[in-house]
């Protein structure tokens, strides 16, 4: 096959990118709606959580096998295949009857949300044969999740003060349309030249492990010990079933192996905790703003936007960093500023007054913007080349499971001290040990960005690759939203 001209590249990287806005603007948006949500669909805190997390479990439970499938079946085929599934998931989604349907359909967008970003990446590296064309292309790529959470408030707030919270779904009726029309015209397919094998067992483990977990979290507050034990037992036999099983595989969903590497496992555990930390920030700042303080939705998508200019701005400058210096000094500076948001909320109540809520926010986009694109550049330091798509969609998944857990630990502690008779006097007092989780979150951050960036870093993923039987032991940077 000839190479594509460079309009035709320009085009299929657009066409990728249209997909990235959809699922990374669908999350933000909903976040706004969630006030409106509650009072229409008569949603409890705990369905709030559910309507949340039952997208990003399900997308956390897929993304590998999701990319795993297109190497194998074609990159194409499944991308125009999750384009359909997420645009059907979106109809039923605006037609919900009740909020246990709106979470099943949900669940329904992330099967094919599941298909759409790491496919994308795919076809970008595919696409993209020079280094220095696709570095600027996965700068674009990056850029699209910064626009997403800067626009997100503020569309989600016009449109569901002016049209309703049903009308967010109806944006990605249009785009993913169109974007399924172009890849069937431009898009080449391709697969890999040796794809992996699948690994049933351990994806069922997988998303055994991930909804069991979370079903426990979030229903700890209202359900009772004899409810929840039995989940969080389940959750438990699943980890210890992947422990035991995963390493006994010649190509196992999860090689085990990555873990010994500090930069991969701290690139985990931050990734993890930088999500929780939005994924709370989000959930309580949007039910603050709104039932608190009495705001419309588009008047509390206008606070939102301390918090996403800065991580529109910083994402672009960490990248740099990342690329000249390392990834090091950018998580430092996101594990600092996350920490010192956090406390603010906790410990001062910054969002009692205008000026420290301002602060706070400011705080955390500048955080949030800078702690992204070191991420994947960490979990592949030192891997050999033909494992750092793995370990990339492994800290791809980190960051959707990390997401799915905060919006569950900080729902659930919130839903354990505040009462719908006082909602609104309560909330700031039951709101403050999930600004405690999330303070920790940005110092853990701080701490595991700050130890597994050095030279002990170094010589762990030195040594990993040297057992996964590679010489490559150079870095290889795969930034991936």
């Amino acid at each position: 096959m000839s190479e594509p001209s460079h309009r035709r590249r320009m085009l299929v990287l657009a066409i990728c990118c249209m997909s990235l806005l959809i699922v990374s603007l669908d999350n933000t948006v909903l976040n706004v709606a969630l006030p409106a949500l509650q009072r229409d669909l008569h949603a409890t805190t705990a369905g709030l959580q559910w309507t949340i997390d039952g997208y990003t479990l399900v997308l956390a439970a897929l993304l590998m096998l999701a990319g795993s499938t297109a190497d194998r079946i074609g990159r194409k085929r499944v991308f125009m295949t999750g384009l359909v599934v997420f645009t059907l998931g979106s109809v039923l989604c605006s037609l919900a009857p009740g909020q246990e349907w709106l979470v099943v359909f949900r669940m329904v967008q992330a099967v094919g949300g599941s298909m759409l970003n790491p496919v994308a990446m795919s076809i970008i590296t595919n696409t993209f044969t020079d280094p220095r064309e696709r570095a600027r292309a996965i700068g674009v790529w990056g850029a699209v999740v910064g626009l997403s959470m800067a626009a997100g408030p503020l569309v989600g707030g016009l449109l569901v003060d002016s049209v309703g919270w049903r009308s967010i779904f109806w944006l990605n009726l249009p785009v993913g349309l169109a974007a399924l029309l172009l890849t069937l015209r431009f898009v080449p397919e391709s697969r890999a030249p040796r794809a992996r094998r699948p690994d049933p067992l351990g994806q069922v483990m997988v998303i055994v492990l991930f909804g069991s977990l979370t079903y426990a979290i979030i229903e700890a507050p209202t359900a009772g010990a004899a409810t929840v034990l039995p989940f969080a037992a389940v959750a438990l036999a699943a980890l210890g079933g992947l422990l035991w099983y995963e390493p006994r595989r010649t190509e196992p969903l999860i090689d085990l192996r990555f873990f010994r590497s500090a930069p991969f496992s701290g690139a985990t555990v931050i990734a993890v905790s930088a999500f929780a930390s939005l994924g709370g920030f989000l959930f309580l700042s949007t039910l603050y703003l709104q039932n608190v303080r009495g705001l419309s939705a588009l008047e509390a998508g206008l606070w939102m936007l301390p918090m996403a200019v800065p991580t529109f701005l910083c994402a672009p400058l960490s990248g740099r960093l990342v690329g000249n210096r390392g990834p090091r000094l950018p998580l430092l500076v996101a594990g600092a500023a996350l920490t010192v948001s956090g406390t603010l909320f906790a410990a001062f109540r910054a969002e009692t007054a205008d000026a420290t809520l301002f602060l706070g926010y400011v705080l955390f986009g500048v955080g949030f913007g800078f702690v992204n694109a070191p991420i994947t550049n960490t979990a592949v330091s030192g891997m050999p080349r033909a494992q750092a798509g793995v370990a990339a969609a492994v800290a791809s998944t980190s960051r959707q499971l990390g997401q799915t857990l905060g919006v569950a630990v900080v729902g659930a502690l919130l839903a354990s001290g505040v009462g719908a008779s006082t909602y609104r006097e309560a909330f700031v007092a039951a709101a403050r040990p999930g600004w405690w989780v999330l303070a920790g979150c940005g110092l853990t951050v701080l701490i595991v960005g700050a130890l597994t960036t050095g030279s002990w870093g170094r010589r762990t993923a030195a040594r990993t690759a040297q057992r996964l039987h590679s010489p490559d032991l150079r870095e290889t940077p795969a930034p991936q939203p």
